[in-house]
């Protein structure tokens, strides 16, 4: 038997109120007869857990029953200050309200342990928002932030990549997910269920219609099987490409990692002088043509046709804008 398991489930309780056996078993990934001994055990220790019979039922609290934030170890004291990111959380409207309940916190914590989370937050600062890219402008955020949490829908102008670009929809927000320093919005429409950039929202307006979000939906695992299948829709062609060693070397500072990978398990020497021949996915003719003009003269286009007539139009066109021809 573990204690942190104990406390675990002790913290779990005291979190989210009633919980079932089942749901205690998922969170501490045992099995559920494991999580009903669990529960056995803190009633022995004289913890005021009871068991409330029937549909919707579950384990809880006696109500006021509060413990205090003990058994923490230097690890989690640790992770204490990576529990919320400040950039993150002002986005969300949440940035006095971070502060506050990390002050909390540490105020709970033994002397020693709050030393060390003062340490970890001297010597370490998260910064979200990927390089060579201003910050989205959000302002919508904490709309759709009241809308998740409420389970609100949200009426939108949503700008999209094809036409008609500007579309109305009807959105039942599910979660909100940050990525590179983007904000994207995770709702079911009548139809489907897709992901929103935040900044592609033009005009949110919240509704008076109430949601209920699907049994089991895991905005986690959504996330996962989305990325899956963007990557699977994203490349729908090949290359074959030749690279000298500078632009091997290059490669990875200049193409997306798919790109890359695919260089690595397909790579072949052509002649004495270090080029390598490779295929690699591509998205569209214009598209790779764009990448690929990055490593300028490093890289050569051998095959499809198409694309390495559209290199050559490219590079014709900018020698004559520079008068070399």
């Amino acid at each position: 038997m573990s204690a942190g398991r104990l406390l675990s489930a002790l913290l779990l309780l005291q979190s989210r109120g009633r919980v079932s056996a089942r749901e205690i078993a998922e969170e501490l990934g045992v099995s559920v007869r494991t999580a009903y001994r669990d529960v056995a055990r803190l009633q022995d220790a004289g913890v005021p857990v009871y068991a409330e019979p029937g549909r919707g039922g579950g384990y809880q609290l006696v109500d006021g029953y509060r413990t205090r934030l003990t058994g923490m170890s230097q690890g989690e004291a640790r992770a204490l200050f990576f529990a919320g990111l400040p950039g993150p959380a002002a986005d969300l409207g949440l940035a006095a309200e971070m502060t506050a309940a990390r002050l909390k916190l540490l105020a709970a914590l033994p002397a020693g342990l709050r030393e060390e989370a003062a340490r970890t937050a001297e010597v370490f600062h998260l910064d979200a928002p990927a390089w060579y890219r201003e910050p989205e402008q959000t302002p919508h955020l904490p709309l759709f932030v009241d809308a998740v949490l409420t389970r609100r829908v949200v009426d939108v102008c949503y700008r999209r990549w094809r036409a008609p670009q500007e579309v109305r929809r009807r959105l039942r927000p599910y979660g909100l997910v940050l990525k590179s320093g983007v904000w994207y919005l995770v709702a079911a429409t009548e139809n489907r269920t897709a992901t929103y950039r935040i900044a592609q929202v033009l005009e949110a307006v919240p509704g008076d219609e109430r949601f209920d979000r699907p049994e089991g939906f895991d905005l986690s695992a959504y996330w996962s099987c989305y990325l899956d299948d963007f990557r699977t829709r994203r490349y729908t062609g090949t290359a074959t490409i030749r690279l000298s060693p500078r632009g091997r070397l290059r490669l990875p500072d200049n193409l997306p990692p798919e790109v890359v990978r695919a260089v690595e398990s397909t790579e072949t020497a052509v002649g004495d002088d270090g080029w390598v021949e490779a295929v690699i996915p591509t998205e569209s003719t214009d598209h790779a043509c764009g990448e690929l003009l990055r490593l300028g003269a490093d890289v050569e286009v051998v095959a499809p046709a198409e694309l390495r007539r559209t290199m050559a139009d490219t590079v014709g066109v900018l020698a004559r804008a520079y008068g070399s021809v």
